[in-house]
């Protein structure tokens, strides 16, 4: 039985060759947490439209709308979650408690919601929940016609006409294809659909109130006090929608890969070999072969099998409730073929009973399989999915070649729209490549600026990190710094990378350190390249924390991955100017499913509206009680000196005192006085007092 509590179970393309019941199971759980969300939309669309046609009854009705939201509890895959997750999981409770506070003001009736709110939900219930119905519908049939062509393929007898055979093997082939292709489809459009559900839920809602407040009498009060969590939120659903679309590549490539592979491979598992086998049973009238699913651990010769019939005595509550037989194993033969009426046969003696076991596999490529990893012959292992490309090291020609990349781009190219987003032609960044790195190539690199644009420099330049043998933060690092982008408090996040940073190799560290003080640059130029800090976490996060795992569930790390190359931009400064401060011990990384995450979400303030009393801010919910602000306003003091770069930000001496200091929804800054100007300041180079 899995855990929900741990979030929704990832679904790896693999499991779809093996169909074990354990995938089955993770499946079941995302069929009915759509289902559950199809009917909540319907609820929400239902209320909604009450809404908007009831003017007597509005009182209700933006109750009840808002009850919906308020119960409502979004799951994310994955064991944990990122900020952006957090704050959008919170949101439809925060926009409940909204309209309830706007409710007790009892203000004019809602205008045009129908367009920004039932047609978006209703639009992504039929095409991506209902696209989802449907390809359920069509694994459901090709699940039944596969497993029913198998039993008939499998009963043919040896004895027939080699021709005969053949074409049947030929047939049954194509008939698996077809299953495995349904099973492929439907796992990438239910990931897909939970995936969008994050922003394409809360973008409609997010719309909804936004249009809701204007009509509202004292509505630019109210809009002005929105202003700053839609921000923040808008923030974090392109973070969500950013990360969807990197992670949605990214998995689908994985997917075709997959796709791509031999019929005859081993999956990645925890064990030597697992599997559908059918088993010989003697019964009083003759013997009858039954499917078992069936596991097998060379390190201790433990030979497992699971019943998939399910028998009345071992349902409870609807639930088949398998108890897997174990065998130790003595040994394993294959069956000759004129010694049985089946094909695809081998027999196995074990420990715990008398006499052989006959074992019928699927197919001969799969017998061999399983008769390899029982007698030790060595496994069949699954070829490497990853398309191996010309691997580039961290050597003297990388750094050159590296170094004369941003010379080029910080030269002529920093301010050029979408730097690093576009791509250049793969055929041009190949020939920059092959100049480079070729073994004819001399050993002065020269990348000529007349020959190259700016496309492919950036595309080679991303390129050279993509191949290294291994990333440059390093596959020992790597969970390490997954786990410091979970930590709740900012602080420490920095704090933690800080200290990973220092112990990577030296090599590493210092193109690390080239590379980030040119990002640096050009997130400065972000109002004409478009490319903040964000945008180039986004695309270099994948390259320089890649995983050395190819599963649907490290991709979901991606989203991680990006936020550890953003604080590592952001504070490049502090991180390769400074010796990380190891004096004080890092809290424990949050559970998984934290609720106190959850409840450090951003929100709105709540309670009575009390119109310009207070200044608009974020606050932190509590679970006991409301909040007025999202922070106290705090005074601070400056760490270094500032000079400022844009009209709206401030310009400070070292040890400048700042008053009415509480974040911004530009992340890494926060709102300021000093001096009797209100402004921005740097986040990291200010302490509080």
């Amino acid at each position: 039985i899995i855990d929900l509590s741990m979030g929704l179970p990832t679904l790896e393309f693999s499991d779809s060759f093996l169909d074990s019941p354990e995938f089955r199971e993770r499946l079941q759980c995302h069929e009915i947490e759509l289902e559950r969300t199809n009917r909540f939309i319907k609820d929400l669309i239902k209320d909604g439209n009450m809404l908007i046609s009831a003017f007597r009854s509005l009182s209700l009705a933006v109750q009840r709308f808002s009850q919906s939201l308020q119960e409502f509890q979004f799951e994310c895959i994955g064991e944990a979650e990122t900020d952006d997750e957090i704050n959008i999981a919170q949101s439809l409770k925060e926009f409940s408690q909204l309209l309830n506070t706007m409710e007790e003001e009892r203000k004019r009736l809602i205008q045009n919601a129908d367009d920004v709110l039932i047609s978006p939900l209703e639009r992504f219930r039929k095409e991506q929940i209902g696209a989802v119905k449907e390809g359920k519908k069509q694994f459901d049939k090709e699940t039944e016609r596969y497993y029913s062509v198998l039993e008939k393929h499998l009963s043919l007898s040896p004895k027939k006409k080699e021709l005969h055979l053949q074409e049947a093997d030929s047939q049954m082939s194509k008939d698996r294809q077809v299953f495995y292709d349904a099973s492929l489809q439907y796992v990438f459009k239910i990931h897909e659909v939970q995936e969008r559900k994050k922003f394409q839920f809360v973008e409609p809602l997010l719309a909804f109130l936004q249009g809701l407040f204007t009509f509202y009498h004292e509505g630019y009060e109210v809009a002005s006090e929105f202003e700053p969590y839609k921000q923040q939120l808008q923030f974090n659903l392109q973070n969500a929608r950013n990360n969807f679309e990197s992670t949605r590549a990214e998995v689908e490539r994985l997917m075709k890969r997959i796709r791509s592979a031999e019929e005859d491979f081993k999956a990645p598992s925890c064990f030597t070999m697992e599997g559908y086998l059918y088993i010989q049973e003697k019964r009083p009238l003759g013997s009858v072969w039954t499917r078992y699913y069936c596991t097998y651990q060379k390190s201790t010769k433990m030979f497992t099998m699971s019943s998939t019939e399910a028998r009345p005595a071992s349902r409870q509550n609807g639930v088949v409730n398998v108890t897997p037989e174990m065998f130790s194993l003595r040994s394993c033969v294959r069956r000759k073929t004129d010694s049985i009426d089946k094909r695809f046969c081998f027999d196995i003696e074990v420990v715990e009973r008398h006499g052989v076991i006959t074992l019928q596999a699927l197919s001969e490529a799969n017998r061999r399989l399983w008769m390899e990893a029982m007698d030790g012959k060595g496994i069949y292992t699954l070829p490497s999915l990853l398309s191996k490309k010309e691997e580039t090291f961290l050597n003297d020609a990388g750094f050159k070649f590296v170094k004369k990349c941003i010379e080029l781009i910080e030269m002529r190219g920093i301010t050029t729209l979408g730097l690093y987003r576009t791509g250049g032609v793969n055929s041009k960044v190949q020939r920059l490549m092959t100049s480079a790195f070729a073994s004819t190539a001399p050993a002065d690199i020269q990348v000529n600026a007349d020959t190259w644009d700016n496309k492919t420099i950036t595309s080679g330049l991303k390129n050279y990190f993509r191949c290294l043998a291994e990333p440059l933060l390093t596959y020992r690092l790597h969970k390490e710094f997954i786990k410091a982008a979970t930590y709740d408090d900012q602080t420490y996040r920095v704090r933690a990378i800080h200290a990973l940073v220092h112990k990577l190799p030296d090599k590493n560290k210092a193109m690390l350190d080239i590379l980030t003080n040119h990002l640096l640059k050009v997130s400065s130029h972000c109002e004409e390249n478009q490319m903040t800090v964000s945008n180039l976490g986004m695309i270099f996060g994948p390259t320089l924390l890649r995983s050395q795992e190819e599963t649907v569930a490290a991709m979901m790390n991606i989203k991680f991955q990006n936020i550890v190359v953003e604080i590592i931009i952001e504070n490049r400064h502090k991180i390769f100017s400074e010796a990380p401060d190891l004096s004080l011990p890092l809290p424990q990384a949050p559970s998984s499913r934290s609720t106190s995450r959850r409840n450090k979400a951003i929100c709105l303030s709540t309670g009575k509206r009390k119109p310009r009393l207070y200044p608009t801010a974020l606050c932190l919910a509590d679970n006991d009680t409301f909040c007025l602000l999202l922070f106290f306003l705090r005074e601070a003091k400056a760490l270094y000196s500032c000079e400022a770069e844009h009209n709206h930000e401030l310009s400070f001496p070292q040890g400048a005192l700042f008053s009415n200091v509480y974040p911004s929804v530009e992340p890494g800054w926060l709102q300021a006085t000093y001096k009797g100007k209100t402004g921005l300041i740097p986040e990291n180079y200010i302490t509080y007092i």
